[in-house]
């Protein structure tokens, strides 16, 4: 039986409720925006007692359905002003599914000036909250060690690191991961880690002994689906298994990782370079998925069993898509950080003019240890170097910025975990790239037309995963790529959007999308699986675009209008090399997307 947990941290106390009929059908996504749309005033800061903090497993986590161990994190985003979800992998989902919890809501705030912290313990059937100041002012690296050695059943672990604690906009929800050796599985953006810090609450900690797997209300249906879409899974190009029958490599993402899209976006001219001032990046491949691949293979090469970096690594429990990866230093072989994904591996490096590896690695772990999002740290100390107070390529200088976020005092360090817009406000920048105020990810909009309206018009901000288009534009569906030049993108943004929206609640990883998409029996698969388990039929665009409107309905009755759902002027102004082409799609045309619905 599914419950709810409600944590008042005004008085320190928590009660669990029912399942209401109307909540049946909700998880994921579908549940941390409809209670965020439902009981959190719009007009309210985020980051004060009245936001709240909301914690939902997909519908299928912990199942035996192939890559269905997602977690979504939802709040009033301090960073964009408006509804956020935020999506990971981890083991929280898995532990939190097996529980029976299908949400956690976490209201109201300790008292002004408190100086405790804390920590919301779940177990099957029980709960509390432990003042834990230990785990505050602490690297999340030291956390989850910490985590696994007070709790030995080796729990799920999220929370916020210092920039969170600190109320820093770019802080995100980080995560453990299988082996707990790297906080790395983040719900990084709109900076929900702030709101959890909000709370006074540094971690959420799961266990899942005397739990169980959930079972379908149709088993027969629910195994048939789950097998279609493994299926589909193994034998998609980008999806698929290691290594075909003849031993050669297969699956893009277990091979190389998601940045295997590094050199392809290159090659299509849609990477963003040196703060979105070119689509091309000269050294592109020393960076890409396939050098981190051939790093890997080298160490272990060269040092044997001693050798820690991987490919082929599952970011949750029964994924088979395994696209995380460990990267090893390369003097030592041992592991650097886990996982390095394309959005870091741009962010952190193209969009930086970095074409160090380990320099990427590290601005990659710094990160994961501070509590930072990625992507919205990238763009910020692209503002940095945009402004010229540190030069593009230099990688020791942009670590040594970001480690200055350590430092409570230091002015710089607040800057760098203080996201994009406010950074390049303050250093004078007017090329921010942001759409209500979160930064754009790893695609530019400018040769890459559906992805540049799924940016202007997600209730999330700047964010490809609300409508990841690249799918049909630059990877193909059915063998068949979508132009990505052309500029009637409505209809395909607004189904990608739905569909996201669909797939973000049931707990899937959205990359099953690439399989689903392109082959019917996977789609097939996908909805028996879901539909098995819920005892009933669920339309995917009905379902999606409900909990769309949830979301734009709390975005305009918090002030926002069509002028928000654009982006920035210079993408429409500056001509983006090499193709030199600019974002000229009609407001009309963006506008199109929700109108009339």
């Amino acid at each position: 039986m599914s419950k709810i947990l409600r944590v008042n941290m005004n008085d320190l106390s928590f009660k669990w409720e029912k399942v209401k009929p109307e909540q049946e059908q909700l998880a994921g996504r579908a549940f941390t925006s409809t209670i965020v749309s439902t009981e959190v005033d719009p007009t309210c800061h985020p980051l004060r007692e009245r936001n709240k903090f909301v914690v939902s497993p997909g519908l299928l986590a912990g199942t035996s359905a192939p890559s269905s161990g997602r977690l979504s994190v939802g709040a009033k985003s301090p960073l964009t002003s408006g509804i956020k979800e935020s999506n990971a992998g981890g083991i929280t989902a898995t532990k939190l599914g097996r529980i029976g919890v299908k949400g956690i809501i976490i209201e109201g705030a300790p008292p002004k000036g408190t100086t405790d912290w804390y920590i919301i313990h779940v177990g099957k059937d029980k709960a509390e909250i432990l003042k834990k100041n230990d785990y505050a002012g602490i690297g999340c690296y030291e956390m989850i060690a910490k985590a696994w050695k007070d709790f030995p059943s080796k729990p799920g672990v999220i929370g916020c690191g210092v920039a969170g604690q600190r109320l820093m906009k770019a802080a995100g929800i980080f995560g453990n991961n299988i082996e707990n050796n790297d906080p790395g599985r983040y719900a990084g953006r709109g900076g929900i880690g702030a709101v959890l810090g909000s709370k006074h609450v540094v971690a959420i900690i799961s266990e899942d002994t005397g739990g169980a797997v959930p079972t379908a209300k149709d088993k027969t249906l629910f195994e048939s689906g789950r097998k279609a879409l493994a299926k589909a899974l193994d034998t998609q190009a980008v999806t698929g298994v290691l290594k075909d029958p003849q031993g050669k490599p297969f699956g893009a993402l277990k091979n190389y990782g998601t940045a295997v899209l590094i050199n392809i976006l290159n090659e299509a001219g849609g990477l963003p370079t040196r703060a979105f001032s070119a689509g091309r990046f000269e050294n592109a491949a020393k960076v890409s998925g396939e050098a981190i691949h051939e790093l890997v293979d080298k160490t272990k090469a060269k040092f044997g069993d001693k050798a820690e970096g991987k490919y082929g690594h599952p970011c949750h429990v029964g994924c088979i898509m395994a696209c995380s990866n460990a990267v090893p230093y390369e003097n030592t072989g041992k592991m650097h950080v886990s996982p390095l994904e394309y959005e870091t591996t741009w962010s952190l490096g193209p969009n930086l003019g970095i074409d160090v590896l380990q320099d990427i690695a590290e601005l990659n772990r710094l990160c994961n240890d501070l509590g930072l999002d990625t992507i919205e740290t990238g763009n910020t100390l692209a503002m940095l170097m945009e402004s010229g107070m540190i030069k593009f390529g230099d990688g020791p200088a942009a670590i040594a910025a970001l480690k200055e976020a350590y430092n409570p005092k230091s002015y710089l360090g607040r800057l760098v975990s203080s996201g994009a817009s406010s950074a390049g406000h303050v250093l004078g920048v007017t090329r921010i790239p942001v759409v209500k105020g979160q930064s754009l990810p790893a695609y530019d909009p400018r040769p890459i037309r559906g992805i540049g309206v799924t940016y202007a018009t997600t209730p999330m901000g700047a964010d490809h995963t609300s409508g990841y288009t690249i799918a049909a534009e630059i990877l193909g569906i059915k063998g068949k790529v979508t132009d990505p030049r052309e500029l009637k993108k409505a209809d395909l943004s607004r189904a990608f959007q739905a569909t996201t929206a669909y797939i973000d609640s049931t707990g899937y990883c959205l990359f099953i999308a690439f399989a689903v998409l392109d082959i019917d029996e996977g789609f097939k698969g996908m909805t028996d699986s879901v539909d098995a388990f819920l005892g009933k039929k669920i339309d995917v665009t009905e379902y999606g675009m409900k909990v769309l409107k949830a979301e734009r309905d709390f975005n305009k009755r918090a002030g926002f209008t069509e002028r928000d759902d654009r982006l920035p002027e210079f993408f429409r102004t500056e001509k983006l090399p090499p193709h030199n082409v600019t974002f000229d799609v009609s407001d009309g045309d963006i506008d199109a997307v929700y109108k009339g619905t």
